[in-house]
């Protein structure tokens, strides 16, 4: 054995762990991609021995309850009957892919775009956008305040999971999962990966999902923007992705070109017409709607019905319990409140 080997085997892998790491992103990481250390997270805690700081973050994001309710979240379909309709995990995983391509494509940071990724609808809630749209309106009415579920994906890993203490995660993670969507946009290019590659992946997916479903055949969908983008959901995704790191790369930034990001918004303002809002998912928005404005109202009215938690206020302590709801839990608390059985 050479000095080499000797030295090899005598070196315990957590001894230079973050050494190696600093050596290895000088060499693949691009100058404006995010280091994966130092830590910057607002409480201090010791680095792990055998992962990165944004390797940790990914990990309590996958371990917490929050990440584990997404199975049972809707992504447009109410309680579909089918086992191929997307849910708001499989939604997860897709965009998380998607990202992670871009990410190394670009030369980014792929363990921060990952983490992102995985958290960015931590906090939406059952019923989809629907859900979402009515959730906000019951908090307006009665507290003059509005939900936004990027806001509520932060709060969730700030301070709902672990009983409270939250996940502490690291500030470029934070900053990706709040800004993923909304009026500003992240900081990090890790971050504004997520924030399209979130629409990259709704749009396609939902599209797979109308035409099985039967809302949509081929021939409804607009035939330019699909001519340009591809006839398949593969063929759309590669066409966005090729071009949104060929357009990112000569410009700095995380960008789309005009011909491709413009039509895939075209196709986008469709699904809205024809699918999110469209006859088949409305038909629903009633009794959704009459779910949640129930819950909410019941909840407002006996919070001390609600499981303690880390709420200050009754609004906040209703909207952290609604929105913390799986659509079939949500089903099962609506029915056993209006049972007769139950009823006060």
């Amino acid at each position: 054995m050479d000095a080499a080997q000797q030295s090899v085997n005598t070196t315990t892998p957590e001894a230079d762990f973050r050494a190696r790491i600093d050596a290895r992103e000088d060499v693949i990481l691009q100058p404006l991609a995010v280091r994966s250390y130092p830590a910057e997270r607002r409480t201090p805690e010791p680095d792990s021995p055998l992962r990165t700081p944004f390797q940790r973050d990914r990990d309590r994001i996958v371990h917490s309850k929050a990440f584990r309710r997404l199975k049972y979240k809707t992504q447009v379909f109410i309680a579909p009957e089918g086992d191929h309709f997307r849910t708001r995990l499989t939604h997860t995983l897709e965009t998380c892919g998607i990202a992670r391509t871009v990410a190394r494509a670009l030369e980014l940071n792929e363990d921060l775009t990952e983490a992102i990724g995985l958290g960015h609808d931590l906090g939406h809630p059952p019923f989809g956008h629907i859900g979402e749209d009515v959730l906000s309106k019951c908090l307006q009415e009665r507290f003059g305040r509005e939900f936004h579920h990027n806001e509520h994906s932060l709060r969730t890993v700030d301070f709902l999971e672990r009983d409270g203490q939250g996940l502490n995660l690291t500030e470029p993670v934070r900053d990706g999962i709040l800004n993923h969507t909304g009026p500003t946009k992240p900081v990090a290019l890790e971050g504004r990966i997520v924030r399209i590659v979130d629409r990259i992946a709704y749009i396609n997916h939902d599209i797979d999902d109308a035409l099985r479903a039967g809302i949509l055949t081929a021939e409804d969908l607009p035939q330019k923007e699909i001519d340009l983008l591809g006839q398949t959901p593969s063929e759309r995704i590669d066409t966005l992705v090729k071009d949104l790191v060929a357009t990112s790369y000569a410009t700095g930034d995380i960008a789309q070109s005009d011909e491709i990001g413009g039509a895939m918004l075209r196709l986008r303002r469709f699904m809205f017409q024809n699918v999110y809002l469209g006859p088949q998912v409305r038909s629903e928005a009633e009794r959704v709607t009459n779910l949640v404005k129930g819950l909410f109202a019941y909840y407002v009215e006996n919070p001390e019905e609600i499981p303690d938690g880390v709420s200050e206020d009754l609004a906040t302590r209703v909207t952290d319990w609604i929105a913390g709801m799986t659509d079939r839990y949500a089903f099962r608390t609506f029915e056993a409140l209006n049972s007769p059985r139950t009823a006060r």
